[in-house]
């Protein structure tokens, strides 16, 4: 009896039956609605209570990360864009097309995090434009944070019906 064959049998390989995957997709949507535009939530929380020092600090955050998107969409956003658009193709026709299934999970992580890009983005340069501070500053991080929240329930929900869709048409073959 070969061992591979073995292990394959007892742990199943495939994306969506995978434990792991399933945690990565739970860590990765956590991480991104903890950190709004590059600051952590638990930073706005405490601005919003607190002013002083916290405000000043959370103020300085924003505009350290807003500057440092804004940058690199300028300097590099068309050259990210064409490989980002060739990444994502090559991923949907190797996942809708010639039916892999590592392929489809992938796709489905990153999609929507390329959504949340093209958001925080915007986000960052209406705060650019407006330049806002106080209440203003915490509400349109709240907005963008909800925005970002949404989603990821929505791209849960979805890899959760293709995932289980996955699990049992493959389970019916077996």
């Amino acid at each position: 009896m070969n061992w591979t064959n073995t292990l394959f049998e007892v742990i199943d390989m495939r994306s969506f039956s995978n434990l792991w995957f399933w945690i990565a997709l739970a860590v990765m949507w956590s991480s991104v609605s903890h950190w709004v535009l590059g600051v952590p939530f638990d930073m706005i929380q405490r601005a919003r209570k607190q002013g002083g020092t916290a405000e000043d600090d959370l103020h300085d955050m924003v505009r350290i990360n807003v500057n440092r998107l804004l940058y690199i969409a300028e300097v590099s956003g068309l050259v990210l864009s064409g490989v980002l658009c060739f990444m994502l193709t090559s991923l949907a026709i190797l996942a809708f097309v010639y039916d892999v299934e590592f392929a489809q999970a992938v796709f489905l992580l990153a999609f929507p995090m390329t959504l949340v890009g093209m958001l925080s983005l915007n986000t960052a340069k209406i705060i650019a434009r407006d330049m806002p501070h106080g209440d203003d500053l915490y509400k349109r991080l709240s907005r963008h944070r909800v925005a970002t929240q949404f989603v990821g329930m929505f791209s849960i929900f979805i890899t959760a019906m293709f995932g289980m869709y996955k699990n049992l048409a493959v389970g019916i073959w077996l």
